[in-house]
């Protein structure tokens, strides 16, 4: 019986340092797999990874694929590099061939309301005139538009103060508002938010502009800043025509325009473009509107922590 223990004590021993043996080697070979593929990944990050000599092994087989990945991904960023430059210079001729068409004919329509012309002809002229002002603002928001979009302008945001961005879009949009007797009230605020001036300006100048289109004579529009902790919300309220709310998701696509707006100007791209550089910000817009009473488009802005 002793001696039968003995051999079992031995046997277990020895099952127990073969699989101590067989552990460590398993172990041993994870380590230097994983070493392996660590050292790969770094060179693919360098750009200079390099298939080892070719054999049957599965780690050969994944030095392979991931080679072939490697190498469409940046035959593909090449690729992307080559069309960007393309639309870039794409866009870039346009604007400079038709901005002195555009401005020529502008010229010339000015030049002929100035002469003496029957109520006929300087109707036409007139008519020149706002169509070609119309299409200038349409190539122009066009331009804006795909230079967003494919990278070629880029958005910086800085901390600014919302004061002072919303009395420059004020600035650049009272003439229109007062030629409607719109009453336009900006609530003071010493709020500052990440943003890029130039860019927002352009954004809320848009949202504003929709809303003296479709506000009546006498109307009212106010801006006022909340300050959250993450973002300060600025709420542009006015007391127009309003929005159905089934038009809520699509009114910032492009070129979308809805048919209770379909007789007034416009071409439907000012909302898109908000939308376009907000979101570049880090940002978002929303809005709440009831047909007949008016329309709130809420911008809200990362602030500086």
């Amino acid at each position: 019986m002793e001696c039968i223990s003995i051999v079992i004590i031995i046997l277990a021993v020895i099952v127990l340092l073969i699989s101590i043996c067989i552990v460590l080697f398993n172990r041993n070979k994870l380590n230097k797999i994983m070493k392996h593929l660590n050292s790969m990944i770094d060179s693919a990050i360098r750009g200079s990874f390099t298939e080892t000599t070719y054999n049957e092994s599965k780690m050969s087989a994944l030095e392979v694929k991931l080679h072939q990945y490697l190498w469409e991904s940046e035959t593909s960023s090449k690729n992307l590099a080559k069309e960007k430059e393309k639309i870039k210079s794409l866009i870039s001729d346009i604007s400079h061939q038709t901005k002195t068409p555009i401005a020529n004919i502008l010229l010339y329509s000015q030049l002929l309301l100035e002469q003496k012309l029957t109520n006929e002809e300087e109707q036409y002229a007139s008519q020149i005139m706002t169509q070609t002002e119309k299409l200038n603002f349409l190539i122009d928001a066009l331009i804006k538009t795909s230079r967003l979009e494919n990278g070629i302008i880029s958005v910086v945001p800085q901390i600014n103060n919302i004061n002072d961005l919303l009395f420059s879009v004020q600035k650049q949009v009272s003439s229109k508002a007062d030629n409607k007797h719109i009453d336009f009230i900006i609530e003071q605020t010493q709020e500052k938010a990440l943003f890029d001036m130039k860019w927002t300006i352009e954004a809320i100048a848009n949202i504003v502009d929709n809303a003296i289109k479709y506000t009546p004579e006498y109307g009212r529009i106010a801006i006022k800043t909340t300050a959250y902790e993450l973002f300060c919300r600025m709420d542009i309220a006015d007391n127009g025509i309003g929005i159905d709310e089934s038009e809520f998701s699509r009114i910032f696509m492009r070129f979308y325009r809805s048919q209770i707006v379909s007789e007034q100007e416009g071409v439907g791209i000012g909302l898109y473009l908000s939308k376009a550089i907000i979101s570049a910000e880090g940002g978002y817009i929303k809005v709440a509107s009831k047909l007949g009473e008016g329309s709130v488009f809420s911008v809200f802005l990362p602030k500086c922590n």
